[in-house]
């Protein structure tokens, strides 16, 4: 059976400890498909509330400037700590793998803002993680794979395999 022509793979990732396995598979993934992957984290927008909140006492202008800055603050942070977590496991795994390893970092409601980047990227397939931060099964997940147009492969998490 051939393997389908995938050239791009999209790992989403919270880059939590729980995470470690799916970037693992991802890697191995990409090394025997000689594709790309492109890691995407997502930061949620501030909710309503707190929107709400922060509006009441300052400016629309300042809000905007204060939103912008923290953006861009978060922006950095979230590529110096998705490299170094990349460098990390590449160095753990047991042989190398030569992979091309793309940043995305994006805004909004997390199961949008994968299926939009997906699209916006044209790959081939996802690979996230089965399980959210509390062990539970992730509502984003099964939000991607309902509505995705596109393999989704889900990697267990959190578990331990005898």
């Amino acid at each position: 059976m051939a393997l389908p022509d995938i050239n791009t793979i999209l790992y989403t990732t919270s880059l939590g400890k729980h995470t470690r396995p799916v970037f693992r598979h991802a890697v191995k993934l990409a090394g025997a498909l000689n594709a790309k992957i492109v890691i995407l984290h997502v930061v949620e927008p501030i909710g309503e509330m707190g929107s709400a909140l922060i509006k009441n006492y300052l400016s629309d202008e300042l809000v905007k400037q204060m939103h912008d800055e923290g953006i861009n603050v978060i922006h950095q942070e979230m590529h110096e700590r998705i490299e170094k977590f990349c460098a990390e496991e590449m160095n753990s795994l047991p042989e190398e793998i030569d992979v091309d390893i793309e940043y995305a970092i994006v805004e909004g409601n997390h199961t949008d803002s994968i299926l939009n980047e997906a699209k916006k990227r044209n790959v081939q397939m996802i690979v996230m993680g089965a399980e959210n931060t509390f062990g539970r099964h992730s509502h984003t997940t099964a939000q991607v794979v309902k509505h995705a147009k596109l393999p989704v492969v889900i990697v267990p998490t959190g578990k331990k395999y005898d």
